[in-house]
């Protein structure tokens, strides 16, 4: 039963006081002048009298008037509530102790202050006055005037002393009762409260307010038609503060009567106290709406009810949530049930709410906690529930629905019962899938076995088939690769799959790495006559189709199959334009081949392959005997593509034409070149090894010795021991023992740290070290390859640098590199990974124009995947955000939603919500959060903010409720975001500050 306390003002009921009485002419008839100011105070003209009298009193000699006279000047000052009234008046008690004014100067003070309502000071004056002296009738005045001055003072028990004295009174009885009445009502003492009401006579009292003190006593004595009938007999008498209350008073009374449609009305007339309601005013309110059926405006009281911890506010969310589901308001129920959840003043109330607060988290996504903790906690809770059933089979679909397949695999690991046999395969196949998809190959691998040894299910057998297919091909594992792409198209729901249409093309390519090239022909050949319409893909089946017949010497079947390429859209025209003119040389077209290089030299100046065609071409031009073309074209190679590994060729084939045609100083020349400006590298040795033949024939070997003692890399004497170590090591390399070939080449490297192998011998134990994941020890050989650059290994040994640093989130020493391998990488692939990264590396820098323009360059890359194109969206949408470009960054973001995935899909959700809410989109931006928190949990981050997000949605949707409990939440979950909880509590305090306003229950600032 709810009930209500009223505080009403007591009635302030018109006394009769004792005026001061005119001074007779006994005392007075001698002083004009004192005659005169007691005529000026008698009519109250109070400041003319106290000059008077103090100027008589100055002057006269007679003992009394002078009494008098101060008497009347202290009272004056206390009427015109001067500084230092209270002092006079006490002045004259000490002066004129045996005036007979003493006693009345006491009482009179207390009177007046007693009669302008300032109780406290009468009480001073009361406490002065010697009761002795006072008569019977002035007594019942005092013991009336005291303990009215008591209870208005809030001093209510010794009040009731004083006002009992008074009860037999023939002027003060009815009075003292009604207080004595009201202190017992205000006590909640109603049958005291009801004896002394019954004993009050005064009419005026009866009719004034005695109706409204028993309506309310008997709807606290739960006596409700009684107090219905009572507070509508004295609505038409009461003021408006008054006939609120009345109205509260019938409206809970129907209440409790269960009379909600007759209760409605009256609730709605309250006013509050105050101007304000309460939680509980709510409450009823909404309740009553709700019994009725209007959920619509249940929900618009209820969801005024804020900050509430009591049973009353647990009823209403449990509730408010009702109303919510009964208007399909899912994402609102969920909150409202979590927050009755959360309370323990009804358990039956707090199981079912905890329930329905699963299914939602299941059924909408939860954006405070993982959904599938919600129902494992329920789980535990409530172990032997009737729902345990239901409840484990969401549990299972929960990690499925959330794509945490993770956790997934780990409950159905330990608990088979919660799922079938063929729940554990999809759920390892996903798994598998999404640890593919982050390239662990290995671990993918793995678990796509453990689907494939729960299969019952046919279609998904045939998916997993397929990619552990893939993950063995990128794992190298070209034989297991090959069984299951031929499982998968054994499988007879393999051509029901979407994955079907690229089994020849994958099976051609694992024929290919195998070097079972005629298969490879077969399938590659099965791909290009399928009618495909991926133009990119079919492209490259051509390209390796034709390098397929390459490898195994069909020269005009693949001439003809890089011809098709060469018909089609593709990134590697000029590789198969290469290939093409290459072979033309096997089939003994040398002169198709020089046109075919010729052409490709002009056609593809941007190539990759331009040094290799201008090597080749050179290389021709000299073997047809056509040595100064050869030279030129060697030149043109050195001059164009200076940081070209195969410029130190270069100079090298240059140097040994001169020497076949006996140049041998214009041989040297280039041999010292190559030494110069490519020293420790093959090309150097071997250079230095032809200039000794050169200077031996010349006779010149002093010389010879003299330039060799200069280079830091040839140790003559040394050489053989240089070789040995070297070959040693790769020796225990190739026969697979990776710990003995790493001592080798440490050993080999500490002995000959300018060797001739050391570039080889730097790069090799860097591969060694990376692939068993020691990437620091790593780091420091793939910098010595990368910092000597011009050697086969330069590009590679570059790429892994960064891809360190990167790991590390070392962008600034990585940004050099990065920049490096931009400038020489001759694998796309490696370009648009620096150039991506390049993006990351300013972007944190805060070089938004750089980020912006590194982010257009990679957009501009042709056949980049999605990752990479989100990444550089990403980038140009933080960087607006950063530079204040709200357009730019919302155009951004709207493209990343189209592409992306996992946290960077978060991100980009998060701001499609945050601009709805700004340009006042408030229902979409919701549902761009409840999309953000069923589709993206795992990234909690992104979830608070939307959460924030969603708050100040509610809020002006005018659902306060809803604003302010996801903020309180936001602060209690997401601690590990400070910036996010201060967000939330700022947010939070705003909305408090404007609700408190009109609802009582609400304390800012808590």
């Amino acid at each position: 039963m709810i009930k209500k306390i009223i505080t009403v003002l007591p009635l302030f009921l018109g006394m009769v006081f004792f005026g001061i009485s005119q001074e007779t002419k006994i005392y007075t008839h001698e002083d004009k002048a004192y005659q005169d100011g007691l005529a000026l105070y008698n009519n109250e003209q109070y400041q003319a009298a106290q000059t008077i009298f103090e100027r008589v009193k100055n002057t006269t000699d007679n003992l009394e008037t002078k009494a008098n006279s101060a008497y009347y000047e202290a009272n004056a000052a206390v009427r015109l509530n001067q500084l230092g009234a209270d002092r006079l008046m006490e002045d004259f008690v000490e002066k004129y102790p045996t005036s007979t004014k003493r006693n009345s100067a006491f009482t009179d003070v207390a009177e007046y202050y007693f009669n302008t309502g300032k109780y406290p000071y009468a009480l001073k004056w009361y406490n002065k006055v010697d009761q002795k002296a006072l008569s019977r009738k002035e007594m019942d005045k005092f013991n009336f005037n005291y303990g009215y001055s008591l209870f208005s003072s809030g001093k209510k028990p010794e009040a009731e002393r004083y006002l009992e004295k008074v009860t037999s009174s023939e002027v003060y009885a009815s009075q003292a009762k009604y207080y004595l009445g009201y202190i017992a009502y205000q006590q909640d003492d109603y049958e005291g409260a009801n004896e002394r009401f019954d004993e009050i006579t005064d009419p005026e009292l009866l009719e004034e307010k005695l109706s409204y003190y028993q309506a309310d006593m008997n709807f606290k004595l739960g006596k409700f038609e009684e107090a219905i009938a009572l507070a509508k007999k004295q609505i038409p008498k009461s003021d408006r503060t008054e006939k609120s209350e009345l109205n509260k008073i019938i409206g809970e009374s129907y209440f409790n009567l269960k009379q909600y449609d007759n209760a409605i009305p009256y609730l709605e007339q309250y006013n509050g106290r105050r101007g304000k309601w309460s939680n509980t005013d709510y409450y009823l309110l909404g309740y009553s709406y709700y019994k009725q059926g209007d959920f619509a405006n249940a929900i618009q009281q209820f969801n005024k009810i804020i900050g509430g911890t009591n049973s009353v506010s647990q009823n209403a969310y449990y509730h408010l949530a009702e109303c919510y589901l009964k208007l399909d308001k899912k994402k609102e129920a969920l909150n409202a049930f979590r927050n009755a959840s959360q309370m323990d003043f009804s358990t039956e109330i707090q199981k079912d709410a905890y329930l329905n607060y699963a299914r939602l988290s299941y059924e909408v996504g939860n954006a405070y906690e993982p959904v599938p903790q919600v129902i494992s906690n329920y789980l535990e809770r409530y172990p032997n529930d009737k729902y345990q059933q239901e409840m484990q089979e969401l549990l299972v679909d929960s990690y499925i629905t959330s794509k945490n397949f993770a956790g997934a695999m780990e409950l159905l690991e330990k608990n088979r019962g919660f799922a079938s046999k063929t729940t554990y395969q999809k759920v390892a196949y996903y798994r598998a899938l999404e640890l593919f998809i982050d390239g662990d190959y290995a671990a993918a691998s793995e678990v796509f076995q453990k689907s494939l040894d729960s299969a019952e299910d046919a279609l998904f057998k045939a998916r997993a088939n397929y990619w552990k297919g893939e993950s063995d091909y990128l794992l190298n594992r070209f034989e297991d690769a090959l069984n299951n792409f031929t499982a998968f198209r054994q499988n007879p729901m393999a051509a029901s799959t979407a994955e079907y249409k690229d089994l020849n093309y994958n099976l051609a390519y694992t024929y290919f790495k195998l070097r079972d090239y005629p298969n490879a022909i077969t399938y590659f050949t099965n791909f290009t006559d399928s009618g495909t319409s991926e133009t990119q893909k079919l492209y490259d089946g051509y390209l390796r189709l034709g390098d397929s017949y390459f490898v195994t010497s069909d020269y005009w079947p693949a001439i003809e199959t890089y011809n098709k390429a060469l018909a089609l859209s593709g990134p590697q025209k000029d590789y198969a334009a290469y290939q093409k003119a290459m072979s033309y040389g096997f089939v003994g077209k040398r002169d198709t081949k020089l046109e075919e290089l010729d052409r490709f030299v002009s056609a593809y100046p941007q190539s990759t392959l331009n040094d290799d065609a201008m090597f080749e071409l050179g290389n021709t031009y000299v073997a047809q005997g056509q040595e100064q073309r050869g030279l030129q074209t060697y030149d043109r190679l050195i001059q164009e593509h200076r940081k070209s590994p195969l410029v130190a060729q270069a100079l090298m084939r240059q140097g040994l034409v001169h020497y076949n045609a006996s140049r041998n100083e214009q041989a040297l020349g280039k041999f010292k070149s190559v030494v110069r400006d490519f020293p420790r590298t093959q090309e150097a040795v071997q250079a230095v090894a032809t200039a000794k033949l050169i200077y031996v024939d010349l006779g010149r070997v002093d010389e010879y010795a003299a330039w060799v003692e200069e280079l830091d890399f040839v140790q003559v004497t040394d050489s053989e021991l240089d070789n040995a170590t070297f070959e040693s090591a790769e020796k225990q390399n190739l026969d697979g023992k990776k710990e003995a070939a790493i001592r080798g080449y440490e050993k080999y490297i500490e002995q000959f740290p300018n060797g001739a192998h050391a570039v080889k011998a730097n790069f090799t134990l860097a591969q060694l070290y990376f692939g068993k994941s020691q990437k620091e020890k790593a780091l420091s050989h793939y910098k010595f390859v990368a910092d000597r650059g011009g050697s086969e290994y330069a590009e590679q040994s570059l790429a892994r640098v960064c891809e360190i640093y990167i790991g590390n989130d070392n962008y600034g020493d990585a940004l050099p590199y990065l920049e490096r391998l931009e400038n020489e990488a001759d694998i796309q692939q490696n370009k648009t990974f620096a150039q991506s990264n390049l993006m990351k590396g300013y972007y944190q820098q805060k070089n938004y124009d750089q980020t912006l323009a590194y982010a257009e360059k990679v957009l501009a890359t042709p056949s980049i995947d999605n990752r990479i194109k989100s990444d550089a969206q990403i980038m140009i949408a933080r960087s607006a955000i950063a530079t204040g470009n709200v357009t730019k960054a919302e155009e951004a973001y709207e493209q990343v939603l189209k592409i992306a995935s996992g946290e960077t899909a978060a991100e980009a959700l998060y701001y499609n919500a945050y601009f709805m809410n700004q340009t006042g989109d408030h229902e979409n931006s919701n549902t761009a959060v409840q999309k953000l928190a069923k589709d993206y949990a795992a990234y909690k981050k992104w979830g608070g903010k939307g959460l924030v997000i969603m708050a100040k949605n509610y809020y002006a949707l005018g659902d306060a409720y809803q604003a302010t409990y996801i903020l309180e939440s936001v602060t209690t979950n997401f601690a590990q975001y400070p910036e996010i909880v201060s967000d939330a509590k700022a947010e939070l305090a705003i909305i408090k500050s404007k609700e408190a306003k009109s609802n009582s229950s609400i304390r800012p600032g808590n």
